[in-house]
């Protein structure tokens, strides 16, 4: 009998192929058949689910947004039952700590989109996707700044804090992925939970 293929789980294993191959090799060496050959399947079972490079890596694209989100509202129920202090302290870290590159899951996701951002600035095509990415995060930025501004004043407006912390996170992101042996998950957690505890502290 012909093997079933589960069109799903066939696209999960050709994304976390490009995953790997991006994180070594780069955007632009995750071809076809480079991330067919990763994924040890043929270039024509790939083809048959991806037209073109673009296709590909918006895809894999789509798939990341779509694990930190999925990590994310698992961590909105905590979030959401904490009240006070604990709202705004160590749920809201562990929420934002899914952003960071802490482990190699998320080190591989980070990559992906650190090359994909980057491609996007003289690729038109990949514009929209990257542009998605961006005001996503800082939505779910300014909800956490906004829910800190209702418990104590901030000592600036909503929307500087949330540029401070999203500049924050994508600072901590870049450096993670480039200098992972120097910006370590320890210290990486340890920025995120000082700042959130400044942004957090009373003011007059």
């Amino acid at each position: 009998m012909p093997k079933v293929v589960d069109p799903a789980a066939r696209r999960d294993e050709v994304v976390d192929a490009v995953f790997r191959v991006v994180r070594r090799a780069g955007f632009e060496q995750a071809s076809l058949r480079n991330v067919a050959e990763e994924a040890g399947l043929a270039i024509g079972s790939v083809r048959h689910y991806f037209d073109s490079h673009t296709d590909l890596m918006t895809f894999a694209m789509r798939a990341s947004i779509d694990r930190v989100s999925a990590r994310l509202v698992e961590r909105l129920g905590p979030l959401l039952a904490a009240t006070g202090r604990d709202r705004g302290a160590g749920n809201v870290e562990l929420m934002l700590s899914e952003l960071l590159p802490l482990d190699e899951a998320r080190r591989d996701e980070a990559a992906v989109w650190l090359a994909f951002t980057t491609a996007a600035r003289t690729r038109p095509e990949l514009q929209p996707l990257a542009r998605e990415a961006y005001d996503g995060m800082r939505r779910l930025v300014r909800r956490i700044v906004d829910g800190i501004a209702r418990h104590r004043p901030l000592g600036a407006d909503a929307g500087v804090e949330t540029e401070r912390l999203a500049a924050l996170i994508d600072g901590l992101t870049l450096a993670g992925v480039l200098h992972p042996e120097r910006m370590t998950p320890e210290l990486m957690r340890d920025a995120l939970r000082r700042h959130l505890q400044a942004l957090a502290e009373p003011r007059p």
